[in-house]
């Protein structure tokens, strides 16, 4: 029974007290006076009468109510039922209220003007019941006979009120006395008149039961809830969701039972205080233990600032003052929202539960929702009454709950039972039972307050049960099977419902309510009212002690509790993992698992270790795990299993491997089913010591995590606790019934059955069982103090491994590294002293761990009632247990150094090159996978890697040499390496082996070779041994100078020193390198006006000297016998010997065989030749980065080269490095224009001087030297005859027509392409047109006269196009473009001939330097401003192709994929944009114009362009002999700085590796690629030099020019070193060597033709990523070290020779794309015959001749047979049978320069039939053949008009027929003039030529005979002559040239 109400309280306005001019409430009247000693009244109810404050008001409010709730200090709640009226104040009470504003009138005059105001008074229940219902009425009731003046007294009223005692809980089922019988009362009139009211007659007993009345001619009945542990929500929760929506309470839901800050607002008090109790009630059967408050006021909203969760509800009115609020979820019930700040994330319920949820809530609240959509909708679907639907909900939430935690009771520990049950939940368990570890919501509801209050009450086995417990316990199978299907969902739902509503309205029929309201004219009536009455306190205090001494006398009443045993309901399944991991639990897994440990158990060692690897694979599954654990329990007999040194090792292997993927929670129980079998494997060491598999499973997370240790130790308590009782109760059982199977009680049951039995045993039974318990906990607590130093101590206990990055320190901590110390402790030195200890003393381990074990102690024997003398006597055991165990270790830590290591893979020597040397032997390491999945068998084949082996630092490279850990491919070997100088990163990782080791160590080695190495060290590796390796290594990557390269030291010992200085045979060369600089000042002196000598020319005085050479005025004719007389007189010996040297340098052997000057002639040359060679800069005192002999025009004499060389950077001035054999347009080359000569140089002539300055003269010898270059071109002095301008104009205006307009479109597309768009941004340039269409460009215009046809020969390929001009000066390349522009000047535009004419010299210059220049539209130069890639562009995308193509750890996201990395890169785009600048010069140089590149310093992107302009245009490049001459003169002659951008050298270190050359060469595959049969060499070739070029193997690619060359005395040296023949110093030589002995350079496909010009596609789409980067041969490593592959081959025969017993061998061999070398395993068909004829001849002993010679007779003798044959030539017939016979060669392409749009179509000429049908509207272009049109007489043997019938119902027509011999084919085309050939009759398809009869539409007036038919293989041609004797010579020649063929 409990009191209806504990107070009634009279609040009222404090008159006589304001607080900082706000009003304040008082406590008038309160009764009882004195506290209940249960309930204490609670204080501050007057701030919660008005929780907006107190205030005067001028006008009457209507009276209010709501309830509020408070909480005391014992948590216990307070139902505060606040009654606010208002009352006017009169006159003097007024003027207290004036006094008091006075001070305040300014700021609030409104209160005081008033003659009237109100003040609020509240009446007030405080009760510990929430009956809201209830307590309106009766305050409603005392207002009642307040305001209407009934005539019962308020004081008996508030008396009865106080006195009602109500039933808590039951219903009203229990026999109860009347409630106010008032007999004993002293009798009053008042009194009688009650009485006689209140005696029940005999037939109202049954209501009275249930039925309350204060007394006043009222009555109501209250219905307490049948059960109380229910809560009762009346309909607010149905409320909640109509306010806020289903999504939103979800979300404060969740938020609540995670623990967040929940904020109500509305402007409704009642409102508020339902909106909490709703929440609370759905989070049934979770209590809500933090801050509750439904209504807060104002002055208290300092509490929202609290750090710990809340649920509070708050008056609209302060919704202001929330909004800083950062991390409080506030819900608006007024206006329906819930806003989350961002810093606050709410785990909601894992799906698919929260998706159910939903579905169902949305069934109850709006079930029209279902069948909206219907046609026929049933009849009523009106959700349910507000009150049931209420209950629906909460039905849906307790279902919830039912899925949530199903099972629980299966997870409960009960480690006491007796006196009081102690219970724990294993949270871990539950977890991994569910499968939801992962999940974040449960999780935090099971750490939350609200689920421990969940454990401590439900916990207890035997108990009342409520609602929830039968729904957990016997529904749970109903809830699983009928989760997906929501009709049945609700149909329980509504079960559910039923009950709750049933247990808060037991006799819903009753509703008897009679009590008074006031009368409406109380109300309307303001001025009759008197204030509330003073009661008397004497009056309502008898009434409660009377109540009170009834009570008292009364017997108590008990309600008695049915207390039951509380079901568990069905166990956990193992519910499948939501992952699906079917894999991990397959019973093949398990089979080997078992296998594997009979083996080793059975010493079957070498079985045990082929299934190891796939043991460890498959211990990545829970139930293999779960499998091994058990079949180890098996092998353990007495708690011992000893072992011998393998098994063992196995063993721990296997068990460390398990624990590696148990979390520190360990949800799987794995490491707790572990943890007896490392206290019982062990293996013997020595006399009487043992060592356990503990001390090798120390190293993972679950060991140092408090939870573990807990759990475990609770569930092994309860075990020997269900055993006690099991004891006890097995004797009484055997006697009852032996015979009977009884399943296995559990332990709750077991604690249910003694709870019961408890009372009835004696006082001494029951001190016996709690002693008994205590002291099962007490002696499990011992035990688990040793088990925890047993792995907790590390087996080397002087070293301080303590936990390192975990540990004991922090309770929560979690390490994650894993160790086997089955090799003798040899971690301990890995051990550092940093653990966030003081000191590493022995003892400091000790102390954590004593520290760590005391505080376990401490906890757990706290919560299972362990008395503390106990607990004192563990505290002092455990440091000697600790320190016990320490001595114990030390011996077996002793013992076990001695153990022989394990057997490991005996460490492979690598071969090494000749002159190759060792400088740090082997050391054991492992080869960790990267990210490249090849070889670790992800995609398909056994795993390569991770292997074991050794690495190795030589000279020259890096090698790892070893076998892969999977025992399946442990007979292959895998070798990985890169040349040091290759090497670009290095970086210290630390690594975790799957296999068993923990490696302290390991490093991540990257190589600009495209090679990664991840090298663990072995434990065996001292850690300085390993750093002493890293200084070598980076003492061998960067040495002091360039000679300290593998280069140049190689054949020399390996120490890291220069050579010392020797005398050298060649005594000339060193002379010439040591006094280059000295002489060059003299010799320059002596050569012109003997001057004073002076030091040799420094940098930085080079500008004084030149100064002083420009004051000679030497006139051109002296100039020339100046330079003669330099080679034979002014030179001394030596220097002339080195004069002869340079001669036979690269560039002057290509400038010889392109006819631009020989030095032999210089004295006799006729003054015509345009160019001449400069010996200016012999002594390299002009340029020092260029070579000693430049190609310059004829007229300009060395003295003005030293003035020009001054504008340009690093006087890298303008020369000539090629020239066009046919138009004679050259090439030329320099940097880029010092900034200040820019403008002056593109000054216009025209402008006004007034004093010539020094740059004026300095630009007018530029503007004369490029006016030289022009001249000399043979079609700038064609067309002018003298150079004048008038001259010039005239003939333009006759030529322009022709030879320029010509080519007009095709250039000015080119240009637009490559400039960009004039809306660009300048920078653009490399994305101008990624998505549209390429503009090409037409190469076949209509022929204009017999010059013209002089058009370009040549492959089209295409330049990426973009239909947009760039944003450079507008003036810059109109002519190209065909742009009108305005005169500079401002005035007319020019005449059309000028504007349209082409530059003779084109300047493709920086955009970045050419600003502000001014272009004169009467220079014949003109500038291209385009935009470079710099090299730090080029640094850094090479670096992200490095980490695409080779990533160093494998990922998959899907930002980083391969293709996504490689893009991100941007190389490809870099590409792009070299080789579409190189077609465009290829271009303009082909068209007849002169080309100078001048980009940034003229040794990057300059070298890349000029180079690739020449091998495009020139087929002499694509031989291997033209290639060699390419790189050395323009790369290496020409100053690339090799060495500086290659980071060779410590003091080029910083700059970093820039791969300018590698780019030049991907650029040069990608050509390859695109025309297979242009190169003499193959894409090897290629991937050969670029390895080389980093490998700094040979010292080609060495130094910065040819002055460092020559410095160091290696430019000249003999071809290779007499001393050591193996050791080629040059890599052309190398090559050269190899090529002559085997085809590997050489292209099989190489079928050049004459004069051809290439022009590649160079969109990014049609590039290609090159192979180099990705391929990896793990056999033997990168196969461009050629002396290693024969090496290997030999040995590998010498071991097949000894191991061939005579078994017989498969043939057959699998290749491995990663691991094999491709080409060497399966070599092409021409290769493998060439091998076979050399091996027969071996055979035969026949000197075996020459494989080139071969293959030259084998070429000539087919082209002699195919003639014979009549079939097409060899090459074509060698490569039918390729897929590449037309992959470029045949291409035609048709470019048309349209407005509108462009068109495109590709025909493959070769097999395009005759009759192509055209496309309507445009020409058809499906067979040109531009890049044969030519004028040579071989190409048109014979010719001439021939009448062609169509084909079917088409007439005759006249076509112009060109036989053509060279190409063995018949053309036709519309009429002598067309370019565009309309047909092809390839000769090799004609069967026969017969003479031919007319056919109808033949051409009339032509004789017979004229007539004849060509038949071919697909169809016959009726062709006419127009007379007989025309027919009879084309019936000849065709018949000729097929015998000819």
């Amino acid at each position: 029974m409990a009191r209806l109400a504990d107070y009634f309280v009279v609040v009222g306005y404090d008159l006589d007290n304001r607080v900082e001019g706000e009003g304040q409430g008082r406590i008038l009247q309160r009764f009882p006076e004195k506290d209940w000693e249960d309930s204490p009244f609670p204080q501050g109810i007057e701030l919660f009468c008005q929780p907006s404050g107190w205030q005067l008001v001028p006008e009457r409010q209507p009276a209010s109510f709501f309830v509020a709730v408070l909480t005391d200090i014992n948590s216990e709640r307070h139902y505060c039922a606040c009654f606010t009226f208002w009352e006017g104040l009169d006159s003097p009470q007024l003027k207290k209220v004036d006094a008091g504003d006075a001070d305040e009138a300014d700021e609030e005059p409104a209160v005081v003007q008033h003659s009237k105001l109100f003040a609020p008074k509240s009446l007030v229940v405080v009760s510990r019941l929430d009956y809201t219902e209830a307590f309106r009425n009766c305050l409603g009731l005392i207002y009642t006979v307040h305001v209407d003046g009934l005539s019962t007294p308020l004081e008996t009223v508030i008396g009865n009120l106080l006195t009602c005692v109500i039933p808590v809980a039951g219903g009203s089922q229990i026999d109860e006395s009347p409630v106010c019988s008032l007999d004993k009362v002293p009798q009053s009139p008042a009194c009688d008149w009650l009485l006689a009211c209140l005696q029940p007659g005999p037939e109202e007993r049954e209501n009275s039961l249930r039925t309350i009345t204060l007394g006043a001619g009222d009555r109501q009945v209250i219905q307490t809830p049948i059960n109380d542990a229910l809560p009762v929500s009346g309909s607010s929760v149905a409320q909640l969701f109509r306010q806020l929506g289903i999504v939103n309470v979800l979300y404060l839901f969740c938020a609540a039972l995670t623990e967040h800050k929940i904020l109500f607002l509305s402007s409704s008090y009642q409102r508020l205080t339902d909106a909490c109790r709703g929440l609370l009630a759905i989070m049934f059967p979770l209590k809500y233990s933090f801050t509750y408050v439904p209504i807060l006021p104002g002055k208290l909203l300092e509490v929202l600032s609290t750090p710990t969760p809340f649920i509070i509800g708050v008056n609209s009115f302060f919704r202001s003052e929330t909004q800083e609020l950062l991390d409080v979820i506030i819900a608006d019930l007024d206006g329906g929202t819930v806003t989350i700040p961002e810093c606050v994330h709410i785990s909601l319920l894992p799906e698919p539960l929260l998706q159910q949820t939903q579905t169902a809530l949305s069934m109850v609240l709006d079930p029209e929702l279902e069948f909206s959509d219907q046609a026929f909708p049933p009849q009523s679907m009106n959700p349910s009454a507000l009150k049931i639907q209420d209950k629906e909900i909460r039905a849906v939430f307790l279902w919830l709950f039912a899925r949530l935690f199903q099972g629980y009771r299966w997870c409960l520990h009960i480690i006491r039972i007796h006196p009081e049950p102690v219970i724990r939940f294993h949270k871990a368990a539950f977890l991994g039972q569910r499968s939801l570890t992962e999940d974040d919501f449960l999780m935090k509801v099971l750490d939350g307050m609200a689920f421990a209050g969940f454990v401590s009450e439900r916990g207890p086995p035997y108990r009342a049960t409520d609602l929830f417990d039968d729904l957990v316990a016997n529904h749970v199978e109903r809830i699983r099977q009928e989760e997906a299907c929501p009709h049945k969902v609700m149909n329980h739902v509504k079960e559910l419902a039923e009950q709750l509503f049933k247990n808060e309205n037991p006799y819903p029929a009753v509703a008897m309510h009679k009590v008074q309201r006031p009368s409406e004219t109380s109300q309307s009536t303001d001025q009759s009212r008197t204030p509330f009455p003073v009661l008397d306190d004497v009056a309502v205090q008898l009434f409660i002690d009377h109540a009170v001494a009834k009570l008292k006398s009364s017997p108590p009443v008990v309600k008695a509790e049915l207390k039951s045993m509380v079901p568990s309901g069905p166990p956990l399944g193992d519910i499948v993992d939501r992952n699906g991991n079917v894999m991990a639990n397959s019973a093949r897994r398990l089979e080997v698992v078992r296998n594997c440990i009979t083996y080793i158990f059975d010493n079957k060692m070498l079985e045990a270790k082929k299934l190891m690897p796939a043991v460890l694979r498959a211990l990545k599954g829970r139930t293999a795990r779960v499998c091994l654990t058990q079949e180890l329990n098996q092998h353990v007999l007495q708690n011992r299993a000893v072992l011998d040194d393998q098994q063992f090792d196995y063993i721990v292997r296997m068990m460390n491997c398990t624990l590696q993927d148990c979390s520190h929670m360990d949800e799987h129980g794995i490491a707790a089913t572990l943890l007896p079998l490392v206290t019982a494997f062990c293996r013997k060491l020595g006399a009487g010591i043992t060592q356990f598999a503990y001390s090798c499973v120390q190293e993972h997370m679950v060991w140092t995590t408090m939870q573990f240790w807990e759990a475990m130790f609770y569930s092994d308590v309860q075990n020997h606790i269900k055993a006690l009782y099991m004891e006890t109760d097995d004797g009484n059982q055997d006697q009852q019934d032996g015979s009977s199977n009884r399943r296995e009680i559990s332990a709750l049951e077991l604690a249910a059955e003694q709870n019961r039995l408890w009372p009835t045993l004696s006082k001494e039974m029951q001190m016996e069982r709690v002693q008994k318990e205590e002291s099962t906990v007490f002696s499990q607590a011992i035990h688990y103090a040793n088990r925890m130093s047993y792995l907790l101590l590390p087996l080397d206990t002087s070293k301080n491994r303590l936990l390192r990055s975990s540990g004991l320190g922090d309770v929560e901590s979690v390490s994650n590294s894993y160790v086997t110390n089955s090799i003798a402790g040899s971690m301990a030195e890995s051990y550092d002293t940093e653990s966030g200890f003081e000191d590493a003393e022995s003892s400091d381990v000790a102390n954590s761990v004593v520290r760590f074990i005391n505080r376990f102690v401490d906890k757990v024997c706290n919560e299972s009632g362990v008395t503390n003398e106990h607990l004192k006597a563990l505290h002092t055991m455990i440091p000697d247990i600790v320190q016990m165990h320490i001595e114990t270790l030390d011996a077996v830590h002793r013992e076990s150094k001695r153990l022989p290591p394990i057997q490991k893979p005996k460490l492979l020597r690598p071969t090494l090159l000749p002159g190759e040397e060792l400088v740090m032997d082997g050391m054991r390491v492992h080869l960790i996978p990267d990210g490249r999945d090849e070889a670790t068998g992800q995609m398909g084949g056994p795993p390569l890697l991770p292997a074991e082996g050794a690495i190795f630092l030589t000279t020259y490279r890096l090698i790892f040499k070893g076998t892969p850990s999977d025992a399946l491919v442990g007979e292959q070997i895998v070798t990985r390496s890169f040349p040091i100088a290759s090497l670009t990163k290095e970086k210290r990782i630390s690594v975790t082996l799957t296999m068993d080791q923990f490696v302290q160590e390991g490093l991540q080695l990257r190589s600009c070779t495209f090679q990664l190495m991840k090298i663990a060290f072995d434990e065996e590796v001292a850690s300085d041994l390993a750093e002493s390796f890293r200084k070598h290594l980076h003492k061998l990557r960067f040495p002091q100078h360039v000679q300290g390269t593998f280069a140049f030291t190689v054949g020399q010992s390996g120490k890291l020193v220069l050579e010392p200085k020797t005398k050298d045979k060649n005594q000339s060369l060193k002379t010439l390198s040591k006094n280059l600089v000295k002489n060059a000042k003299r010799t320059i002196s002596r050569q012109y006006v003997g001057r004073k000598k002076e030091v040799p020319a420094t940098w930085e005085n080079r500008s004084n000297f030149q100064s002083e050479l420009d004051e000679d005025e030497i006139s051109v004719s002296e100039e020339v016998d100046q330079s003669a007389l330099t080679l034979s007189s002014t030179i001394r010996s030596s220097d002339r010997q080195t004069m002869s040297n340079v001669v036979e340098r690269a560039c002057c052997r290509d400038y010889q065989r392109l006819g631009l000057g020989t030095l032999s002639n210089s004295l006799t040359r006729s003054k015509n030749e345009p160019f001449r060679i400069s010996t200016a800069n012999r002594m390299y005192t002009v340029c020092r980065s260029y070579p000693g002999l430049l190609i310059i025009p004829q007229n300009i004499p060395d003295s003005t080269i030293h003035r020009i060389c001054r504008c340009y950077r690093q006087n890298r001035f303008p020369v000539v490095c090629w020239r066009h054999s046919r138009t004679k347009a050259v090439l030329l080359r320099s940097a880029g224009l010092h900034a200040k000569g820019v403008v002056s140089f593109f000054k216009s002539p025209n402008a006004p001087t007034t004093v010539p300055s020094q740059a004026d003269s300095t630009s007018l010898e530029q503007e004369k030297y490029l006016q030289a270059i022009i001249s000399s071109m043979p079609s700038y002095s064609e067309s002018t005859g003298r150079n004048t301008l008038s001259g010039f104009t005239s003939t333009h205006m006759n030529t322009s027509e022709s030879s320029d307009k010509l080519r007009q479109p095709k250039i000015g597309d080119l240009m637009k392409q490559v400039l960009g768009n004039k809306e660009d941004v300048p920078g653009t340039f490399s994305r101008g047109a990624l998505g549209q269409k390429a503009k090409v460009i037409s190469l076949s215009q209509p022929k204009v006269s017999g010059k013209a046809r002089n058009s370009p020969r040549g492959k089209w390929g295409s330049i990426r196009g973009s239909g947009r001009l760039s944003a450079y000066n507008p003036d810059i390349g109109t002519r190209l473009a065909g742009k009108e522009s305005p005169q500079p000047n401002g005035g007319p535009n020019d005449p059309l001939f000028l504007r349209q004419q082409k530059a003779y010299l084109y300047i493709i210059g920086d955009k970045a330097q050419l600003k502000g220049g001014k272009q004169d539209s009467f220079q014949q130069w003109e500038v291209i401003p385009i935009e470079v890639c710099d090299v730090r562009q080029v640094k850094n995308s090479f670096k992200k192709l490095m980490k695409a193509c080779v990533p160093s750890s494998q990922t998959t996201e899907p930002n980083m994929s391969f293709l996504r990395l490689l893009e991100d890169s941007e190389w490809m785009t870099l590409l792009h944009r070299v080789l579409q600048v190189s077609v465009l010069v290829v271009e303009l140089l082909d068209t007849g114009s002169s080309v100078m590149v001048s980009l940034e310093d003229g040794w990057d992107v300059t070298t890349q362009v000029v180079s690739l302009v020449q091998l495009l245009s020139d087929p002499y490049y694509r031989t291997f002999d033209g290639f060699r001459l390419l790189v050395e003169k323009e790369w290496l002659s020409f100053g690339h700085r090799f060495s500086h951008r290659g980071a060779q050298t410590l003091g080029s270190q910083s700059s970093g590796f820039t791969p300018v050359f590698l780019q030049f060469l991907d650029c040069v595959h990608q050509i390859h690629l695109q025309f297979p049969m242009e190169f003499e060499f193959s894409q090897y070739y290629l991937k050969f030099l670029a390895y080389h070029y980093m490998s700094n193997r040979f010292r080609t690619f060495l130094l910065d020019s040819d002055y460092d060359r020559i410095e160091l005395g290696v430019l000249y040296e003999e071809k290779s070193d007499r001393r050591n023949p193996q050791v080629c110093k040059s890599v052309w030589d190398y090559i050269d060597r190899l090529n002559k002995k085997a085809p590997v350079f050489y292209n099989y496909m190489y079928s050049p033709e004459d004069e051809e010009v290439l022009r590649p596609y160079t969109f990014i789409s049609n590039l290609k990523v090159w192979d180099f980067y990705l391929e990896e041969t793990l056999s033997d490593g990168p196969p461009y070290d050629w002396e290693l592959r024969s090496r290997q081959e030999s040995l590998a025969e010498e071991t097949a020779e000894k191991a061939d017993t005579g078994a017989p061998k498969s043939q057959r061999h699998i290749v491995w794309p990663c691991y094999d070398n491709l080409s060497k395993v399966m070599p092409d068909a021409i290769t493998k015959l060439l091998q076979d004829l050399q091996n027969l001849e071996a055979e035969l002993g026949q000197t075996s001749e020459k494989w080139k010679d071969t293959w030259d007779k084998i070429k000539t003798t087919q082209r002699t047979e195919t003639k014979l044959e009549s079939k097409p030539s060899f090459s074509s017939s060698l490569l039918m049978s390729s897929n590449l016979s037309h992959q470029r060669r045949s291409q035609g392409v048709c470019l048309q320069d349209s407005r509108v749009g462009s068109s495109i179509k590709l025909g493959l000429d070769c097999e395009a039939s005759a009759t192509s049908t055209p496309v309507a509207g445009r020409p058809s272009t499906s067979t040109l053949y531009s890049q044969f049109q030519s004028t040579e007489s071989e190409n048109r043997s014979f010719e001439g008009i021939l009448y062609k019938r169509g084909a079917l119902l088409k007439p005759w027509k006249p076509r112009w027929f060109v036989l053509d011999k060279t190409k063995h084919e018949l053309r036709y085309y519309d009429s002598r003039q067309d370019k565009d050939c309309k047909g092809v009759i390839e000769l090799s398809d004609v069967e026969s030529v017969t003479v031919g009869t007319p056919t109808m539409g033949a051409p009339k007036n032509v004789e017979e005979k004229a007539f004849f038919d060509l038949k071919t293989s697909k169809r016959m041609y009726n062709l006419c002559a127009q007379e007989s004797s025309n027919a009879q010579l084309w019936m000849d020649s065709i018949q000729s040239s097929l015998s000819d063929a």
